[in-house]
């Protein structure tokens, strides 16, 4: 912010998380990103408060496995479900992050996402909150909606702190319809952070981008931070052609190898050393 303008001013010029989202939704082609609940979208706390239709969705799913590979393991459904809804606040706040340094709500009353006519996953997310954290430079910082911290550590703690309250949320509501033990919760919860902090410098499509996803990841995830299962795991690696790429260590399975002739995922953690 221009330090010679009044705050009155800086109000009027500074602009809001809506301004934000537009930004992003234009640098990205992952998911559609957006402001309201159209007919059909779904309310993250709808499914928390009402753990049910958390069921109807692994019967969704179920049906399209079925489809795919005439098979639908419970444990399959449960743990696809799973990383899916972890993916929505992960990402909403992975994305703002990265290319805005702004963090929002993330709480499941202002969060919605859309379920793909193919496949049921998640290919449109909603922010419906407008307040936020940011940075004093921020142009936006002096609105009343905007709440500043010192540096990028202080927003990566928010970060976090935000995402780990809404899993939190999700875990309690999860974990006794879907039999998946809480450490199998906590570990997906912490491949979705690490996951989508990655993916929103990956997307860039250069070197420089992923390497600033990474350090993002790197920030965010800087040590372990209970009840998520890890720090950063992210890592170059050289492959058998001599190309170092990046990759992690995944925490959770995604139990695909029980869908008929599906191998394991590499990097399965059922079968890496720890």
């Amino acid at each position: 912010m221009n330090q010679q303008r009044s705050f009155r001013d800086a109000r009027e010029v500074g602009d809001g998380l809506a301004s934000s989202l537009r930004r992003v939704a234009g640098l990205q082609e992952r998911s559609e990103l957006r402001r309201d609940v159209p007919a059909g979208w779904i309310r993250c706390s709808e499914l928390l408060e009402t753990p049910a239709y958390f069921g109807e969705w692994r019967g969704l799913l179920g049906d399209w496995l079925l489809r795919e590979h005439s098979s639908a393991p419970a444990q399959t459904t449960a743990s696809w479900v799973m990383t899916w809804y972890l993916h929505v606040p992960a990402y909403v706040g992975a994305l703002l992050w990265h290319h805005e340094r702004r963090v929002p709500s993330l709480k499941p009353s202002e969060l919605a996402f859309r379920l793909a006519d193919d496949r049921p996953h998640p290919d449109g997310m909603a922010v419906l909150g407008d307040a936020f954290h940011c940075l004093p430079t921020d142009p936006g910082s002096a609105r009343p909606e905007a709440t500043t911290v010192r540096d990028e550590r202080a927003l990566a703690a928010i970060l976090r702190a935000r995402y780990l309250a809404h899993a939190a949320q999700f875990v309690r509501a999860y974990a006794p319809m879907s039999r998946l033990g809480r450490r199998t919760l906590w570990a997906a919860a912490t491949d979705a952070l690490e996951n989508s902090l990655w993916w929103a410098g990956l997307q860039g499509g250069t070197p420089e981008a992923e390497g600033a996803g990474v350090a993002d990841a790197a920030l965010v995830l800087d040590e372990r931070y209970p009840p998520l299962t890890s720090a950063s795991t992210l890592r170059l690696e050289e492959g058998q052609d001599g190309h170092r790429a990046w990759t992690r260590r995944r925490e959770s399975c995604c139990f695909s190898y029980l869908l008929p002739s599906s191998p394991e995922c590499e990097g399965c953690p059922r079968t890496c050393s720890r």
